[in-house]
């Protein structure tokens, strides 16, 4: 039988959510003392929130599009030369000092919008884990609202805006999310870990792209 998308391996043979993985990856970015995240560990999470949208639906085909080119867009890079690409930090700099950080297909822009859209997926879980009385419609509304919306301009607001009227039954996604054997209570503890290890995770990207004067940028 094959096995459910949502689960991974871990080293004792042992499966784990997609939640789960991505907090123990996390786990280790959090306590970077030099405050510079790391390409990978960026990058992960943001693999993660690819099949979260996937399960919400077609609806979030627009978002999905820009979540996955902008990580294909730092991959890129960063196996140009993985020793120099191998911090955020690095590439902002990198980018600021020849001038390309503020064009449209910069890896710089490509960080700030998967920041952006992590900040979506983190708004999400936390409405999901926090609000359980809550249709997915209305998660996904009220993330949407808090985060990327201050930042897209009427042509992607307009494409939200018609998305959010097709939004799933909340089941779909919460059963995408459980492992085997796993219950809604279970589910909100891996949650809350994943949660709790993002927020500060994001809070240095966001420092830094405040840093480099690129976090007021907006699109169309």
């Amino acid at each position: 039988m094959k096995r459910p998308a949502e689960e991974v391996k871990r080293d004792d043979g042992f499966p784990t959510t997609e939640i789960r993985a991505a907090a123990e990856e996390l786990s280790v970015a959090v306590k970077q003392e030099d405050h510079n995240p790391s390409t990978l560990l960026f990058l992960a999470p943001s693999k993660s929130l690819l099949h979260i949208l996937d399960k919400i639906g077609p609806t979030m085909a627009v978002l999905r599009q820009d979540v996955k080119r902008n990580i294909e867009r730092l991959e890129k890079l960063y196996l140009m030369d993985p020793s120099r690409y191998s911090s955020l930090g690095e590439i902002l700099k990198k980018e600021m000092e020849d001038g390309t950080a503020r064009k449209r297909e910069s890896c710089s822009r490509a960080i700030l919008w998967l920041t952006r859209s992590m900040n979506f997926s983190l708004a999400l879980l936390q409405f999901l884990e926090k609000e359980p009385e809550w249709g997915l419609d209305q998660i996904v509304e009220e993330s949407y609202q808090s985060t990327l919306k201050p930042w897209h301009g009427w042509i992607s607001s307009a494409a939200y805006k018609v998305a959010l009227k097709l939004i799933p039954e909340k089941e779909e996604l919460t059963s995408f999310l459980m492992g085997s054997g796993q219950d809604s209570n279970s589910l909100r503890d891996d949650i809350h870990m994943l949660t709790s290890l993002l927020r500060p995770f994001l809070d240095e990207i966001n420092v830094l792209l405040r840093k480099f004067r690129l976090d007021k940028i907006k699109s169309t």
